[in-house]
């Protein structure tokens, strides 16, 4: 069933039971890697709330936890640069340090959280997310563990927004193209975990020419 949020609709994607599933696999993925060490895990905010909760109480081992939040949009407008708004309280250095994201796409965020622990001296450094675009992915950068691979479409629910709405929803739903009207192509999507929002107006523009088989040449490598 369709539900709209502000002026979009979105479809069912993933249900909650895939969801729960998944994380859980992830966390016994990452327990058997840490061979009975006491990882910290740091929750990227505020999109990887629900997936952290979920994962850590999933996770069957010692661990510790804190959170970190980068920004690279505002709004539905990626600024092209992340941004750290605030980091961790305490030294780290020595440390097994998991990060849980909700989402990689173009992994410039992913740049930036690889810089920021580059001068702390932990002694490891792991990625886990449960979504992944490898569509849109720019990086050569490792995410150690992934938990689906998915098209580069706009999704929300899970702790995912559109425009700040539609985290509390408990499974994933993803951006209806049909019937969308008055469509602008804007070009190249943003930087950042902001692309999933800065690109909504080229993909709906596409998607809706896809839908009728007339999709220009020159945008058939995106799909």
């Amino acid at each position: 069933m369709l539900i709209k949020i502000l002026d979009k609709e979105f479809r069912p994607y993933i249900s909650s039971e895939k969801i729960a599933q998944e994380v859980e696999r992830l966390a016994r993925e990452v327990e058997e890697q840490m061979h009975g060490k006491t990882p910290l895990f740091i929750s990227i905010l505020n999109g990887s709330f629900m997936f952290a909760s979920d994962f850590i109480r999933a996770y069957k081992g010692n661990c510790e936890v804190s959170f970190v939040r980068f920004s690279s949009y505002e709004g539905l407008q990626s600024t092209h640069k992340v941004k750290q708004l605030f980091g961790l309280p305490f030294d780290i250095v020595g440390r097994d340090v998991v990060v849980i994201e909700d989402i990689v796409d173009t992994g410039n965020t992913l740049e930036e959280i690889y810089n920021f622990f580059a001068d702390k001296k932990v002694a490891s450094l792991r990625i886990v997310t449960l979504f992944f675009k490898p569509e849109a992915y720019t990086k050569n950068l490792t995410v150690h563990h992934i938990g689906f691979s998915i098209p580069n479409r706009f999704i929300v629910g899970y702790g995912l927004d559109y425009d700040e709405l539609g985290r509390n929803l408990p499974e994933i739903y993803q951006l209806n193209i049909e019937n969308m009207k008055n469509l602008v192509l804007f070009g190249k999507p943003g930087a950042g975990k902001g692309t999933q929002a800065a690109f909504f107006k080229r993909e709906i523009w596409i998607g809706a020419y896809f839908h009728r088989g007339l999709v220009p040449k020159a945008f058939e490598k995106w799909y």
